[in-house]
């Protein structure tokens, strides 16, 4: 009987850490790139930038209440106009007789505005915690007929939906986000206020997104996803399913607060709607339900890229347009770049829901896996 040495094979651990260490450089090169775009891009370009970044705070808000919680919510729309009128609300001039204002700090009256708007999402939780899927929706839905009731009612705090009210320009100790102020360059760019306002927006996005991180990764994730795949074995492992549910949306909808104070300071304006189609309507509620699901329901950078190509693309196309001469007609059926596209983002949907339901995100771990799965093939040298 021959004694043949028969050698082990050795787990390859490295491609992993490898892996990690390529996705966290290709994180690093995003972000340096989107810190140098200002010094590069136009201001009407920067200005598109913006607009996709408030896209992506709300859509993170929402895919962490729709894809980790498994709530549905077509809310978003009337916390995007509660987070902006408390803002002006809080932040806005004491002397002013057409309007209230408190006269504090833009910080501060961000911080208590997203406070606020947690509060409401906390005072909706009931309703949550007793509905789920398409009922949640509908019942959710209602506030935004709520939110076009006050918007009209409430002149005092919102402006009315004639002239609006203008938001007090944001300010971080003391420095602020607009031409006033000390003249600012790098690499002799002068930062203006679309620069600013770039890296204003950009500083809020990264702390949604890496504050989203830790909730998906940390304990409230794991519950969230218990609940959202079995409510009575989420419940027996020790869960408290109101308290669960309760936390998702409240959290949700400080997201969309943020989204909202982020909306008001893109507009610098805050007009409410004169029907329930326009800036806090249904159909932006169901462009940030497009985001999460072309993104991939619960996943927090797809929630980015769909915001990209919801909220980013009708920007860039408008952009574009004008410089090229494309899709400038007007009229009954003219081809305009909201029109094309909301063709864009509606085909989307419609390939994510038959052929990969997932999203892009989905797309995305499958090349990872991929990826993982090749240096294991080598085996052990």
């Amino acid at each position: 009987m021959s004694s043949a040495v028969v050698s082990k094979p050795v787990p390859v651990v490295a491609a992993p850490k490898r892996l990690r260490w390529l996705r966290i450089l290709a994180w690093v090169a995003l972000l340096v790139v989107l810190l140098a775009l200002p010094l590069y891009l136009d201001a009407q370009w920067l200005k598109a930038g913006e607009y996709a970044m408030v896209g992506a705070v709300g859509a993170i808000g929402l895919t962490l209440l729709v894809g980790q919680a498994g709530q549905l919510s077509l809310a978003h729309a009337f916390f995007l106009l509660a987070g902006g009128t408390a803002y002006c609300v809080l932040s806005g001039p004491t002397n002013d007789e057409r309007v209230i204002g408190f006269g504090l700090d833009p910080l501060l009256s961000l911080v208590l505005a997203v406070a606020f708007t947690a509060l409401l999402g906390l005072a909706f939780a009931p309703v949550a915690g007793r509905l789920r899927g398409i009922y949640l929706g509908v019942a959710s839905l209602s506030l935004v007929f709520l939110g076009l009731y006050f918007g009209q009612s409430a002149s005092k705090l919102t402006g009315g939906t004639s002239t609006g009210r203008q938001p007090t320009r944001f300010r971080l100790f003391g420095f602020p986000f607009d031409n006033s102020g000390p003249h600012v360059e790098i690499l002799g760019v002068p930062l203006r206020q679309a620069e600013r306002s770039w890296y204003l927006f950009l500083a809020l996005t990264i702390v949604a997104l890496v504050l989203a991180w830790g909730a998906v990764k940390g304990r409230v994730g794991r519950s969230w996803r218990a609940v959202r795949d079995n409510e009575a074995s989420a419940a027996v492992m020790g869960v408290n399913v109101a308290r669960a549910k309760a936390g998702a949306f409240t959290i949700s909808s400080a997201y969309a607060g943020l989204a909202g104070v982020m909306t008001v300071l893109w507009f610098d304006i805050l007009k409410p709607d004169e029907s329930e189609y326009g800036t806090y309507g249904i159909n932006v509620s169901i462009a940030y339900l497009a985001m999460v699901i072309i993104g991939g329901l619960g996943s927090v950078g797809g929630a980015l890229v769909g915001a990209l190509i919801v909220n980013g693309l009708p920007q860039v196309l408008a952009l574009y347009s004008t410089q090229s001469g494309l899709f400038t007609q007007s009229g009954a059926g003219a081809f305009t770049p909201v029109l094309v596209s909301t063709f864009v983002y509606g085909a989307a949907i419609i390939l994510v829901v038959l052929f990969e339901p997932g999203g892009l995100a989905a797309i995305g771990r499958r090349i990872t896996g991929f990826s993982r799965k090749n240096p294991g093939k080598e085996g052990p040298r």
